[in-house]
């Protein structure tokens, strides 16, 4: 029995060889057409799609509710495969290390959200915190919250993260504020503050990195 065409490719040379296009109408059973328009409102990106609302997705003709439900949750379930916890601990030993982990995390995310990475005395990862969730320009981070998760795990240090959606990598005046403010704290409990990194889809500004700690 002859499959559909994009099924059929897939079987026949395999997923590598398959466009975009083919790839959607192959996991969601959408005409062709249709999932070209997906990718045109996309602009024929990908890491744009997978930022799409199901709202979005909807104002495309043959997209259902469960269609679009099925699109944004595989595109989720494709982000959360790269932050499954791994069997061993994580060493941190630059702030490369801390967007490798965080970026998958933070990405496509449309609003800003503040996390903390708190670490051992081996500078091992214990866990990460998400501190708050906030809008598309702002979020509010609580000292006292940030301090009791590391006391709360024992952590030997404290490293702040939140992501820009705009794609800006400057540190607006308030991002400078707070992170002197929680560097201070941290000084005090003797839970020292690393590093605060700003992150983006395809970067990141660390302020450590930087001499703004």
């Amino acid at each position: 029995m002859r499959l559909k065409e994009p099924i059929q490719t897939l079987y026949d040379k395999g997923k590598a060889s398959m466009s975009d296009a083919m790839l959607i109408c192959a996991a969601f059973q959408l005409p062709e057409d249709t999932a070209r328009e997906i990718l045109t409102l996309a602009n024929n990106n990908l890491a744009a799609l997978a930022k799409l609302s199901t709202a979005d997705l909807m104002k495309i003709r043959n997209i259902s509710h469960s269609k679009a439900a099925a699109i944004v949750s595989t595109f989720e379930i494709g982000r959360r495969r790269w932050i499954a916890n791994p069997e061993k601990k994580v060493k941190i030993t630059s702030s490369a290390d801390v967007y490798s982990y965080f970026r998958p995390i933070l990405l496509d995310e449309v609003v800003e959200y503040f996390y903390i990475l708190l670490l051992d005395r081996s500078n091992k990862i214990i866990c990460h915190k998400l501190i708050s969730q906030g809008g598309t320009s702002a979020t509010i981070a609580d000292a006292k919250l940030i301090f009791k998760h590391a006391l709360d795990h024992l952590a030997n240090a404290v490293i702040l993260i939140h992501n820009h959606p705009s794609g800006s990598l400057s540190p607006s005046q308030a991002d400078i504020t707070l992170t002197k403010k929680l560097v201070n704290a941290g000084k005090t409990l003797e839970i020292p503050v690393l590093d605060h990194l700003i992150i983006t889809d395809i970067a990141y500004h660390s302020f450590a990195d930087e001499g703004m700690i």
